[in-house]
């Protein structure tokens, strides 16, 4: 798709809103047959042997191990999904858990597609890489005996270097095999947003936060500004919060360098001065509220990545439980209030549900011009038997089929719209060299109804925004045949 073809640009302060930018590029040939407009019933009988794996839970409910809820906000389609996989990977102590917060005309699209696809593409390169470390292994123990004394110095010398910057830490092998399958994976969905012609992703895309838990192991993925939460015991056994993640916003130093250094630009409005947004080189659009997503290809040559911060934590028997939520709940609950929220619930199963309603709550008294966000939410819980994880999931088999037979008679839920600090970071920040040229929040925004390629805007009322203009589509090629003529 390249970079965006800019008009001259105007001074970012010139007013207290931005206004639709002049462009000049064109939009795609074919108008009449949109990106994002497919039939939902033909998605869903595509989706429907997936919606129907046991284990595997995406609407609101609960099992022994999660619950989950979200509810739609005051502005139209809710972007917001979520997903709890057990006996992830065919392994019977093995959990997946993810949420998703689209945002742009086609977030709720976008946000459905890589809660479906991620989960799978994660799993295979998992499998990929975990028969790689075992040939590796073996390799490793046939070559070891023929090592001589200078080898052994100068991997004995590496070690310790290693050792003196930190990096040797001992962590187990599933966090390397992990961290490698969570990097392909990543850049394999985003790829294949850029590449499939179902949704529009140029303006469109979604935060991911995600987990993969197996046994005592937890490795999270991360992208954009959803976060992870551990409600664990201090030595006082009073409930404290850890937050897992990193808001990964353009406000962080190392996020506004790298986005600068490929010639983005990072600044915030006058009548929200304390949100950072991503902008175009040469025009103030779209205004991006994140420094990392998937899909949004107008910034993927500018500084925006989908690469995911990646950490890892051992659980511990203090630790009682994880939240993973979208920001309708960070922005008016405090990471402290949550995990009292989901302790005192009444019971586990209505966790989830109890944390969104207050945060519904929360939102209409803090901020009663605004109009109230979508909200998601999974509570994992870790001190569940996972040795009985297995028959838990296949017990729920037929209410998870019942629930699908459900999604299909009503779509209600999954239809698509007429479309319009504990943790060891991985240290996946790249500059702009390290991207792949061509692979490479905060309220969700006023819904659009309307024709996609018409310019939008959605700041209204308190409450921020993640994108703030879309910008219409434009042909690879058409300029160039035009500057022929």
């Amino acid at each position: 798709m390249g970079s965006c073809l800019s008009a001259e640009s105007r001074s970012p302060h010139a007013s207290s809103s931005p206004l639709t930018p002049n462009l000049g590029v064109k939009k795609w040939k074919n108008s009449k047959k949109r990106p994002g407009s497919r039939n939902s019933s033909f998605d869903y009988r595509r989706e429907e042997p997936l919606h129907r794996i046991p284990g595997r839970m995406f609407l609101n409910g609960s099992s022994e191990v999660a619950s989950l809820f979200t509810q739609q906000g005051k502005k139209g389609t809710n972007q917001d999904a979520m997903i709890v996989w057990e006996n992830f990977g065919s392994r019977t102590d093995t959990v997946f858990c993810g949420v998703f917060d689209g945002h742009g005309p086609y977030g709720h699209m976008v946000a459905k597609r890589v809660r479906d696809s991620l989960p799978l593409k994660l799993s295979a390169h998992w499998e990929v890489n975990i028969n790689s470390a075992e040939v590796l292994k073996e390799i490793s123990l046939n070559t070891a005996g023929s090592m001589n004394s200078e080898d052994t110095a100068s991997a004995d010398g590496e070690l310790r270097a290693s050792t003196d910057t930190g990096e040797a830490e001992k962590r187990p092998d599933i966090f390397q095999t992990l961290r490698e399958s969570f990097l392909k994976a990543f850049k394999v969905m985003d790829r294949e947003l850029r590449m499939q012609g179902s949704i529009d992703c140029f303006c469109s895309g979604t935060t991911a936060v995600t987990l993969v838990k197996q046994d005592r192991d937890i490795v999270i993925g991360n992208v954009g500004d959803s976060r992870a939460v551990l409600g664990t015991r201090d030595k006082d056994n009073s409930l404290i919060p850890i937050q897992l993640t990193v808001d990964l916003k353009p406000n962080l130093p190392e996020e506004a360098e790298r986005i600068r250094k490929c010639r983005g630009r990072v600044f915030a409005l006058q009548d929200e001065p304390e949100v950072a947004r991503v902008w175009l080189p040469n025009n103030d659009s779209p205004g991006l509220a994140m420094a990392r997503a998937f899909g949004d290809f107008c910034l993927k040559d500018f500084g925006l990545i989908s690469v995911p911060d990646i950490s890892y934590r051992r659980i511990s028997e203090k630790d009682e439980f994880i939240v993973l939520a979208t920001d309708g709940i960070w922005d008016v609950l405090s990471n402290k209030e949550v995990v009292d929220i989901v302790a005192t619930a009444p019971a586990r199963s209505s966790a989830a549900r109890a944390l969104v309603e207050t945060a519904v709550r929360s939102w209409r008294h803090k901020y009663p011009t605004s109009k109230v966000d979508d909200c998601a939410v999974v509570c994992l819980f870790l001190d569940s038997d996972t040795d009985n994880m297995s028959v838990a999931a296949n017990t729920r088999s037929k209410e998870q089929l019942s629930s699908a037979d459900e999604v299909n008679c009503t779509t209600q839920k999954e239809e698509d719209p007429p479309c319009p600090t504990s943790l060891d970071r991985s240290g996946t920040v790249r500059t702009c060299q390290d991207m792949d040229p061509k692979g490479g929040k905060e309220d969700a925004e006023e819904e659009i109804n309307s024709d996609p390629g018409k310019d939008w805007s959605a700041l209204e009322g308190v409450s921020r925004v993640n994108t703030l203009l879309t910008l219409p589509r434009f042909v690879p090629g058409e300029d160039e045949n035009k500057s022929r003529k």
